[in-house]
């Protein structure tokens, strides 16, 4: 007689499901702060709006198999356009700041003051649709709010204009996300597809400000740069449907450590005490709000937001 072979248990399943969706995160981080390093690198060299020329169009060419295998009618005619437009407004501008910002801040100061966003997201959700937030959650955006003034250190020189830019970035960036938050309809396909095509037109809007010809190796590194946040994307993605949010979202902040080891190997950076500090506060304040957004989600006549912490910068 045969051995009987062993079913797997739906808690094996659900515990191999969930460590897939955390490598897959970690991938998708480390993809993302790989593009923001190469980005950082590029725009010593090249113009924003060249790098988003360039950077959009490969990923264009990356993503155009997965519209046609989609639908290009279903991609073209998304629902609620006039919303589809204003996200992506608010993504085309911010991924311009954030060139913008790296230009002249260090790569771990940039990333970390946009990673507060989840904290404007509670603040904008409260001002302009109405939801309810109760006294932890505002609990924990004043202590998000005090790691950006901490960051900042207002009285020291760190408080500089691209400073303000990139605070100006991550607020553009949690706008976008509510935005997103109203097109939950929207298959992740369009979503992307617009948004690559809003950078696109940002970038050719912004390339009269100066052009250089790249080398052939830069050329290949610009559209390097768009493959590589293509499959950031494309991990981060994934992981959110193969794990519960609140078991992979966590390791989003795994971007901080990318950003010291990037900025400190490739770029001499280290940030100061303050944005240190600073950023431990924005962590920790982001990781409550996803906790307390999580048992809302599961209370009966609770308002479920935690998608909105989970989007993520590209």
């Amino acid at each position: 007689m045969a051995p009987l072979q062993s079913v797997p248990s739906l808690s094996m399943l659900s515990r191999n499901a969930s460590l897939a969706g955390i490598a897959t995160m970690l991938l998708g981080i480390l993809l993302f702060a790989l593009n923001d390093a190469m980005g950082k690198w590029l725009v010593s060299t090249y113009t924003v709006g060249q790098v988003l020329v360039m950077r959009s169009a490969a990923a264009l060419l990356v993503i155009l198999p997965f519209v046609v295998r989609q639908g290009v009618r279903r991609t073209l005619k998304p629902e609620r356009p006039g919303l589809q437009v204003l996200r992506v407004v608010f993504g085309s501008f911010e991924v311009a700041l954030f060139y913008v910002t790296v230009i002249y801040l260090p790569l771990a100061d940039a990333m970390t003051i946009w990673l507060a966003a989840p904290v404007w997201v509670v603040i904008l959700a409260a001002l302009l649709l109405g939801e309810r937030v109760d006294a932890r959650r505002w609990l924990a955006v004043a202590a998000g709010f005090a790691g950006v003034v901490v960051a900042l250190n207002p009285t020291g020189a760190s408080l500089t204009m691209p400073a303000l830019i990139a605070v100006l970035g991550s607020v553009l960036f949690a706008a976008m996300m509510i935005a997103g938050r109203q097109l939950r309809a929207t298959p992740d396909v369009t979503l992307v597809f617009w948004q690559t095509l809003g950078a696109l037109v940002m970038g050719l809007l912004l390339t009269p400000f100066g052009w250089v010809s790249p080398s052939p190796t830069d050329a290949a590194l610009l559209a390097l740069l768009g493959i590589i946040a293509m499959g950031g994307h494309i991990c981060v993605t994934r992981s959110l449907k193969l794990a519960e949010a609140s078991v992979v979202v966590p390791y989003q902040y795994t971007l901080i450590v990318w950003a010291l080891i990037f900025g400190w190997f490739v770029f001499g950076d280290w940030p100061t005490p303050a944005m240190i500090w600073g950023g431990a506060l924005i962590v920790v304040a982001g990781l409550a709000l996803l906790v307390l957004e999580r048992r809302a989600a599961l209370e009966p006549d609770g308002r479920a937001v935690e998608d909105a912490v989970t989007a993520q910068q590209g």
